[in-house]
């Protein structure tokens, strides 16, 4: 009993994500910022989807767990913008402080097996790893080319930023890079994206 005590705070510690907003604006239901749980939900059935374009094998489970657990963290330490350097590098610790925290909340062995794939999503250093962070990086990508350019319109972001970020897709998934090339060469003929 005292496991599923456990394994129940920690699913009610989740609902908690449902209140995390995004930069990245939903184009339906009036432009509304995006939250964090919509965000995990939308990237790990994308993964599913586009995850016969992966030239190397990854384990879909895997992938798809932690999709679903990548953003966690962010009920302590909250969304940092994707393109905020100094932000994104003053919230590591942060993050890992907040993975041990809510992970922690369940039983021994599923804190640390959840542990280990988020901490493994945050290296990117695995096949699984860096299909998992493509995809994560992938979705905000086609949300603000289907928005007319969006957070990157609002934030002033520039085509070698947006490259740069998602270069997870070069070398695992060529076609969805080729593909996100594309996109972010029509975004920038469009002035969605500053030119460098």
């Amino acid at each position: 009993m005292e496991n599923l005590n456990q394994q129940i705070d920690f699913i009610m510690e989740l609902d908690r994500l449902k209140a995390i907003q995004r930069r990245c604006r939903i184009k339906c239901d009036d432009n509304r910022f995006e939250n964090s749980a919509e965000h995990s939900w939308h990237i790990a059935l994308m993964a599913q989807v586009l995850s016969v374009y992966a030239d190397e094998p990854v384990n879909l489970d895997r992938v798809v767990t932690m999709l679903l657990i990548h953003d966690i963290v962010e009920i302590d330490a909250g969304d940092t913008f994707a393109f905020d350097t100094a932000g994104q590098e003053s919230t590591v610790d942060i993050e890992a402080e907040a993975a041990d925290r809510i992970f922690g909340l369940l039983p021994e062995a599923q804190a640390k097996s959840y542990r280990t794939l988020w901490q493994e999503f945050e290296d990117a250093e695995t096949a699984d790893g860096r299909f998992a962070k493509a995809m994560d990086r992938m979705l905000p990508l086609l949300q603000n080319c289907r928005n007319e350019g969006g957070s990157w319109v609002e934030h002033d972001v520039s085509r070698s930023q947006v490259i740069k970020r998602n270069e997870y897709l070069k070398g695992l998934v060529p076609r969805l890079w080729d593909y996100a090339l594309n996109e972010i060469d029509q975004a920038t003929d469009k002035g969605w994206l500053k030119r460098d």
